[in-house]
């Protein structure tokens, strides 16, 4: 009768292979929650400004309180004095800077990202852009501030007062838009670039003010607190290209150099078809 051949008996684990998977386990556990820590300072950090802005506004401090009446009664005599000036003004607040053209900017942009399959570029972009709107709402639901009443206004806006929800948009939507696409842009016309986005957001900031439908206060809470938004989500960001193995960027080089790689060709077939994940 032929003898069955058996199956060699199974190796014995190596204690040391083990001994290192955990390490590995305990050292990622650590990088978690180092990490963890890490963004819950950089938003603290970020958002302290506002936070205190807050305080003083919902505190009615007198002298922030002096400050807006005076800025909104000279901006809104100038305003009345010259209807040419203030026709420019509601263009830009309208139309170039208005929070629906920014946006519309901002998901092109993510489109864009999509056809490069930069999939966490573009999720980066969308939830910073939508975390911001959201959260701005949600602020001025809770803070009810009243817009200022001017004699004979020069433009009308509906809803709360703080924090400005055009000077939330601009600064989110042009910190996206710059951190973006900074790679694509030679070295020497960056400098340009972050001028173009500065002068963007005190723009809309200013256009706000100067017609009488925020306060300054609620001009300097939409840049505080979209200035947080876009910090934090830029931390975040960074943490994933640590963790991906990827090199730490420089905020003046833009969230991801590699956008500049040409856009890989698809696949269709085999195993390994699919698209880079970025």
């Amino acid at each position: 009768m032929p003898r069955t051949p058996t199956e060699p008996p199974a190796p014995e684990p190596d204690p040391a292979a083990r001994y290192v998977g955990q390490d590995r386990t305990r050292r990622a556990d650590r990088r978690l929650g180092v990490r963890l820590l890490l963004t819950v300072g950089a938003g603290a950090v970020a958002a302290v400004p506002f936070g205190l802005l807050l305080l003083l506004v919902e505190g009615a401090w007198p002298p922030l309180l002096r400050l807006d009446a005076g800025a909104a009664r000279r901006l809104h005599e100038v305003a009345l004095e010259h209807p040419g000036w203030t026709a420019t003004l509601r263009f830009l607040s309208d139309w170039l800077w208005d929070p629906a053209t920014l946006r519309i900017a901002v998901a092109l942009l993510t489109g864009w990202l999509l056809y490069r399959r930069a999939w966490r570029l573009a999720a980066w972009a969308a939830t910073t852009a939508i975390g911001g709107a959201l959260i701005g709402v949600l602020v001025k639901v809770v803070v009810e501030r009243a817009r200022p009443s001017l004699q004979d206004p020069v433009a009308q806006a509906p809803g709360y007062s703080f924090p400005s929800g055009h000077a939330m948009t601009a600064t989110t939507s042009c910190g996206v838009l710059l951190l973006v696409l900074l790679p694509l842009v030679p070295r020497r016309w960056r400098g340009l670039c972050w001028a173009a986005a500065g002068i963007s957001v005190l723009g809309v900031g200013f256009t706000r003010i100067a017609l009488g439908v925020h306060w300054f206060s609620d001009v300097i809470g939409g840049w505080l607190l979209g200035g947080a938004v876009v910090v934090l989500t830029a931390w975040a960001f960074e943490a994933w290209r640590s963790d991906a193995g990827r090199p730490r960027t420089d905020v003046s080089e833009g969230l991801e150099p590699e956008l500049t790689d040409e856009v890989p060709e698809p696949r269709a077939y085999g195993p390994e078809s699919g698209s880079r994940d970025r």
